[in-house]
């Protein structure tokens, strides 16, 4: 069956989604769903996933939307993917699923907000500088709020997840889908200037080194695929030189 990504690599489970498959030799079509061209709204996505979001996926007649739930199916369906992804203990799996449901209320979703009567998630990047794309208030304190709740998190990753003897959540010798989940959520502040990012991230040195040895274990595909980061933050600075402007 044909296994077809509905994505856009500027979402952050979009890009976990991409690298899993690549690092798994997961053979795949990337059909690009542009959010900021709104293209997650039109009624041929709806039809892959109602909720008009990325990712989803659509292996043969059967489709599917909610990145944890996609990595999961993946690391299931496709023979070959190796054990330490989703391992078949149901121990180690009860484990992996209670750091992505931390991730879901805590660094994916920090706060939630209402814009002209719509609920939305945002984020840090979101306040900081995409709201101008969108037609909405530049909110820096909220952005200040979001930085703070984001630290916040990275300090719970460091002192409870990444305790233990291996380099990989959970204590893990090797990555599994968590690690990929997470690492490109942290990622994101790479979208943000260079002292933002600076002061963001370089407080945390074993999230450095965690990010460095994910990377290293899904060589190239990491780099790969998030070598559109330099391009968002170019786009960045133009939003925040804009809202500069009288």
């Amino acid at each position: 069956m044909e296994l077809k990504l509905y994505v856009d690599r500027l979402s952050q489970p979009s890009r976990a989604i991409l690298i899993f498959c690549k690092a798994n030799g997961i053979e795949f079509e990337e059909v690009k769903i542009d959010l900021a061209k709104h293209q997650h709204h039109s009624p041929e996505f709806a039809e892959v996933n109602p909720m008009k979001q990325v990712p989803a996926i659509a292996h043969g007649d059967f489709k599917l939307f909610e990145s944890h739930a996609i990595l999961i199916y993946l690391a299931s369906a496709f023979p070959g993917v190796a054990d330490h992804w989703y391992p078949a203990d149901v121990h180690k799996r009860a484990k992996i699923h209670s750091v992505l449901d931390w991730h879901h209320s805590n660094l994916r979703v920090v706060q939630v907000i209402i814009v002209k009567c719509e609920r939305i998630a945002v984020g840090y990047i979101f306040n900081s500088a995409i709201a101008i794309e969108r037609g909405l208030p530049l909110n820096l304190q909220a952005a200040a709020k979001e930085e703070k709740l984001l630290s916040e998190s990275l300090a719970k990753i460091e002192s409870y997840w990444l305790q233990g003897d291996g380099p990989f959540l959970l204590g893990n010798e090797k990555p599994s889908i968590v690690d990929l989940s997470l690492v490109c959520e942290v990622m994101q502040p790479e979208a943000a200037d260079e002292s933002e990012h600076e002061r963001i991230l370089s407080p945390h040195k074993r999230i450095l080194k965690w990010i460095e040895d994910t990377k290293n274990a899904t060589t190239p595909y990491f780099d790969e695929i998030h070598s559109i980061m330099p391009l968002a933050r170019e786009k960045i600075k133009e939003l925040k030189v804009q809202a500069s402007k009288p």
